[in-house]
């Protein structure tokens, strides 16, 4: 701990985040958790630490309304697909936020 501020960076913290949670999807909360307070200790700060758990929300959600549409065909279709995972998104990005804040403050 060399005191010189924050020696971590979004894109470590999101790729952290992005990594654990999908390799722990099968614990529910527990694993976006986890998620959070290992990409939160990598980001190096509670700012970046939200910053980086909010980019894989925004981006999956996007993702699937854009791939939803493209692959159907239909913006209808695509706007209902992408708005059922963005639900899912942010159930699992409330815990993700939570241990994000948990490590940043660690970091």
């Amino acid at each position: 701990m060399s005191g010189s501020g924050s020696d971590g960076s979004v894109a470590a913290g999101f790729l952290w985040m992005l990594l654990i949670s999908v390799l722990l999807f099968w614990l529910p909360g527990l694993g976006a958790l986890i998620a959070g307070v290992v990409g939160g200790r990598a980001a190096g700060g509670v700012g970046n630490a939200i910053l980086a758990a909010l980019l894989p929300a925004l981006l999956l959600a996007l993702a699937f309304f854009v791939f939803g549409a493209a692959l159907t065909g239909l913006m209808v279709i695509g706007f209902i697909a992408g708005a059922g995972v963005g639900a899912m998104v942010l159930t699992h990005v409330g815990f993700l936020l939570l241990g994000a804040i948990v490590g940043g403050l660690l970091a």
